[in-house]
């Protein structure tokens, strides 16, 4: 089931983002008075299409991976003397420019949309406020206080967690940073300097900010068990709702310590308090499609309600705060994407379309708002991607078409087919080692 709602979650997500980039370019086209022959969701066998009053056709398409725009050009057909005008490479640079520029300025302002919605509607988080700081850690080094917020870093304004998490990953390969923390209820901020030299961590198994030692204030797990699935490899060990689960030699469980325990496949002996008394219990977790089961559920305490907010603005707040929050993400994938390049983030790093849909399964499962937020993300780095300049992409059109404005004529068909063909190598080449980054993660 897990699987299937992933699936779909990812489907509904790539569709409506790539249905809003195409979008941009067809609304930017009908503006500029040229003819659309087919907008089409999907590659492949049209499986359902229907035709407007100004002869375009909308097209469903039976590969969801993607759409496109098919406009009136004379260097693809031959164009009737009548509709020269409509024809896509009759129209001015600019004119052209801003065609292919609005596919990528559509999911931008998607993101913004997006940002908006959420804003307006308000998103409850946790203040990023430091629990405890992990000894001799870069954050231990830089005497970063426990019950500390995180107020910015390197002058950027820090409301949660995720933003914190964003802001300091694209610091990889920096020397150091700058943030600036608040002891919680004081209202004094302090500067600390943290030493990057050498950081590193892996995005796969803790985040930027636990990696330099900074633990935040979380809800607390309490192992007393609040629900044990039927049929599960717990139930058929006889574990119990109200049992408290406890290490072998009688010592307290974390959930994270038992969930590490239960991915590894094997069966394991665990003891269990109830009503007083110790008893032994081994569990033998089941793989259930794409992870390791036994059919748990611990308590969940709430955190206290000075850690509690709720990111909520008026309308023009949300969208001011959807326009920041958009133009962060932007600058940031950016860096990464430079860093990635450099050398200073690995490329095991990259994620491709398995990653995206466990995240759209994810956030689509929590709710509507983290769905949304989890779409305005994907779009933001749908936007940026389009404008690499690869001449298969927008921005590698946009190149052709910023040569021509300067030389005054357009670039050698020539030298266009080729520069296709080695731009599509290279995206190839790129996706498909995304996505063997995505099955070692499995």
């Amino acid at each position: 089931m897990s699987f299937l709602w992933s699936l779909g979650s990812f489907l509904i997500t790539i569709s409506v983002l790539v249905a809003i980039h195409e979008y941009g370019h067809f609304w930017a086209a009908r503006k500029c008075g040229v003819k659309v022959l087919r907008f089409s969701i999907g590659f492949g066998r049209v499986i359902w299409h229907r035709i407007d009053k100004q002869g375009t056709e909308f097209a469903l398409s039976l590969i969801p991976l993607g759409g496109y725009v098919k406009m009136l050009d004379g260097r693809a057909e031959e164009v009737p003397v009548e509709l020269k005008s409509q024809a896509f490479d009759q129209k001015t640079v600019r004119q052209r420019a801003f065609i292919i520029a609005a596919g990528p300025l559509a999911n931008f302002l998607f993101a913004i949309a997006a940002y908006w919605v959420i804003y307006s509607i308000g998103i409850p988080t946790i203040k990023p406020v430091i629990e405890n700081v992990t000894p001799n850690s870069i954050a231990a080094q830089a005497r970063i206080e426990p019950n500390s917020q995180v107020i910015a870093i390197d002058g950027e304004n820090t409301s949660d967690w995720e933003t914190i998490n964003m802001l300091l990953a694209a610091k990889l390969g920096d020397k150091q940073v700058e943030i600036s923390v608040s002891p919680l209820g004081s209202g004094v901020t302090q500067e600390k300097q943290l030493n990057l030299s050498g950081w590193k961590f892996d995005p796969e198994k803790e985040t930027a900010f636990e990696s330099l030692g900074m633990n935040p204030v979380r809800a607390k797990v309490d192992m007393t068990l609040s629900k044990v699935v039927d049929n599960s490899p717990a139930q058929q060990a006889g574990l119990m709702v109200g049992d408290k689960i406890l290490m072998d030699n009688l010592s307290a469980f974390s959930w994270q310590d038992f969930v590490k325990q239960v991915e590894q496949g094997q069966a394991f002996k665990i003891k269990i308090e109830r009503d007083g008394q110790i008893f032994d219990k081994t569990l033998q977790p089941e793989q259930k499609e794409d992870r390791w089961f036994v059919g748990v559920s611990p308590t969940f305490l709430n955190v206290g309600e000075q850690y509690r907010t709720e990111l909520k603005y008026g309308i023009l707040g949300a969208l001011t705060k959807g326009i920041e929050k958009t133009a962060q993400l932007s600058w940031l994938t950016i860096k990464v994407i430079g860093k990635l390049f450099s050398g200073d983030i690995s490329l095991t790093n990259l994620s491709g379309p398995i990653s995206i849909a466990k995240g759209a399964g994810v956030s689509s499962g929590i709710g509507f708002i983290y769905f949304l937020n989890f779409m305005a993300l994907i779009s933001v780095n749908l936007g940026i991607m389009n404008l690499f300049p690869l001449p298969v992409l927008d921005g590698g059109h946009l190149v052709f078409l910023a040569a021509e404005g300067i030389k005054g004529t357009p670039v050698s068909e020539r030298v266009q087919n080729l520069s296709y063909r080695v731009g599509a190598a290279l995206l190839l080449t790129l996706m498909v080692f995304a996505l063997f980054n995505d099955f070692l993660r499995l």
